[in-house]
């Protein structure tokens, strides 16, 4: 798939095919080979992952668009594989900021993104659904135009600030689709019947799912007879790495070199580079 209609276009047939598929995080281009290797067959930016890696705290607008773009450039160039990103709230509240947004991701080589609807202020975390599905529209309508496919996913963010309101969650993802988005995704979910009321609302659109929390006990085939077509981790393969890292620079800080004998070898990681 060297050419970006192609892995455009393999993509898109995913979320057709049958069943779920599960589309991880890589953080840079390094995650990104080793996934690839284990034959995922796309792959999502994080930001969270970035922004740690850039020694930064998440959410709260500290990496730039050109920053973000930049990194999934780089996860773009080192496999074959599709490549979409987390755009977060499009860089900016206006339509406009979405369109240049989309515009610029599709620059980067990838074949598609995902807009939220969080404004990143605290006394108003969420942006009023006239705005947001103006903004969803106008991104959409964007990226019709490009001459690949380029799968638009809407994301309601309520259950990540404090707002647990299913009703205005399906009221949102329902307008969100009428206004051209590709896919739907509401993080934050965790009970079997949230996620069934989502998928039940937006049918036949095809829903994402975080997983990995915790308090999300339903397991890939559940997920997937709830009729789930895709699942993405967010941070959290990021997370497992630093928390791995962390506990074994902890250890070493205290005389302990124990945890150097759990290190993936050198040939295996070097050989997962090859090019």
């Amino acid at each position: 798939m060297s050419s970006q209609l192609q892995r455009g276009e393999a993509f898109a047939a995913l979320h057709r095919a049958p069943g779920l598929f599960v589309l991880p995080n890589p953080w840079d281009a390094g995650s990104a080979k080793m996934l690839a290797h284990l034959g995922f067959p796309a792959l999502a930016t994080t930001s969270a992952g970035l922004a740690f890696a850039l020694g930064r705290r998440d959410a709260e607008g500290r990496v730039s668009r050109e920053e973000a773009l930049a990194n999934a450039r780089q996860i773009v160039d080192a496999t074959p594989l599709p490549v979409v990103a987390d755009l977060e709230n499009g860089y900016g509240d206006r339509p406009e900021d979405c369109v240049a947004t989309v515009r610029a991701a599709a620059e980067a080589g990838l074949v598609g993104g995902s807009l939220e609807d969080a404004s990143g202020r605290a006394d108003a975390p969420i942006y009023p659904l006239e705005l947001a599905v103006e903004r969803i529209r106008a991104a959409a309508e964007a990226v019709s135009g490009f001459d690949f496919p380029f799968t638009l996913v809407a994301r309601a963010e309520n259950y990540l600030h404090g707002r647990p309101d299913l009703d205005d969650t399906l009221r949102r993802l329902v307008a969100y689709a009428e206004a051209g988005a590709d896919v739907l995704y509401a993080p934050g979910l965790t009970r079997r019947e949230d996620i069934q009321a989502v998928v039940q609302a937006v049918a036949p659109r095809p829903v994402n799912v975080l997983v990995g929390s915790p308090a999300l006990t339903l397991g890939l085939e559940e997920l997937a007879a709830l009729g789930v077509k895709r699942v993405s981790l967010g941070s959290n393969l990021a997370r497992v790495a630093y928390g791995a890292f962390f506990q074994a620079a902890e250890a070493l800080r205290q005389g302990d070199l124990g945890a150097m004998g759990q290190a993936m070898s050198f040939d295996r990681i070097n050989e997962l580079f090859r090019d």
